[in-house]
């Protein structure tokens, strides 16, 4: 995979291969990194130390449930005018944070996809005129390739590893052998798992994010009163599948409407039960990813051991 930048200097619109990227020195470089695909705003600064570790300076973060929340899910329009409102307060507090300034970037980066076009075009131009104007490289940065690779950063783990990733929009596993080898293992043939924990919370009443609110209630419910399908569980591939699993909640729910406290819990309890089985199942029993474990495995050398990785922001969804 390749990483799209401007090279410094020229203002051209270049390639340059990410795989096997080496610097010329050992000199620290810092990186301002920006993220609008969704409904959350944004900004970041990285340290790349002389050693090639990575530190986080600065992490600012600005969701924007409380304008999503009376509609019940994202808005794109709204979601773009708000990282419209708060890029700019968001960028310079993490610089100011950070405590360096424009000058000192090596570069600048910024998700540019998959994500809702309109945050993705925010955040994309914010950081384009940034690197325009203090003559700094750009870097488009694939959203699902960034969650691929932040347990680098975070917690130093080596290549290879297998990554469970689970969001709003994705639900994958994913073998990453190195920066831009990715082989995809499994993914959800119909909804991503925060979709259908939205979903299954707008059905039930709960309020807006579904994730947080459907395992509040799953708490205090009983998750053996009903009897949930479990969704492709024991099959030779890795994908999955949830839609099944959001209908026979909404036949459950619509059968007993009105729907009782009790009632609510102990769905949101079943549903949340049934959830955490498939991704158990795929990462310690199916044979994709054990064939592939074991061929890292083989590729490292005997007793060579590949860390698996979740990456999930589902139920802690919040504020």
């Amino acid at each position: 995979m390749a990483s799209q930048c401007y090279a410094g200097g020229s203002k051209t619109l270049v390639w340059r291969r990410t795989q096997g990227l080496t610097l010329a020195d050992e000199t620290p470089i810092l990186v301002l990194g920006i993220e609008t695909t969704c409904d959350e705003t944004a900004a970041a600064v990285i340290e790349r130390g002389g050693d090639g570790q990575g530190r986080i300076l600065s992490n600012i973060v600005r969701s924007q449930i409380e304008e999503h929340a009376p509609f019940g899910g994202v808005v794109p329009e709204i979601a773009a005018r708000a990282h419209v409102d708060l890029l700019d307060g968001i960028v310079a507090t993490a610089m100011k944070d950070a405590g360096v300034t424009f000058s000192q970037l090596a570069g600048v980066a910024a998700a540019a996809g998959p994500g809702l076009i309109g945050g993705v075009i925010v955040g994309l131009t914010t950081a384009k005129a940034i690197a325009l104007v203090h003559d700094t490289p750009l870097l488009a940065v694939n959203h699902l390739e960034a969650h691929a690779l932040t347990p680098r950063l975070t917690n130093a783990l080596a290549f290879p590893y297998c990554l469970f990733l689970a969001s709003g929009g994705h639900t994958q596993i994913v073998a990453v052998l190195g920066v831009g080898k990715y082989v995809r293992l499994g993914t959800t043939v119909d909804d991503a798992l925060g979709e259908a924990f939205d979903k299954v919370a707008k059905m039930l009443g709960l309020p807006y994010p579904g994730g947080p609110q459907v395992e509040r209630a799953a708490q205090q419910g009983d998750a053996t009163r009903f009897s949930f399908p479990r969704p492709m569980l024991g099959r030779p591939d890795a994908n999955f599948s949830l839609s099944g699993l959001k209908t026979a909640v909404r036949n459950e729910a619509s059968r007993m409407t009105p729907l009782e406290p009790r009632d609510i819990n102990d769905l949101c309890a079943g549903f949340h039960c049934e959830t955490k089985l498939p991704p158990h199942d795929r990462m310690t029993g199916n044979v994709t990813v054990q064939y592939a474990l074991e061929s890292f495995r083989d590729g490292r050398g005997a007793g060579a051991g590949v860390a698996s990785v979740a990456l999930a922001n589902i139920e802690r969804n919040r504020p």
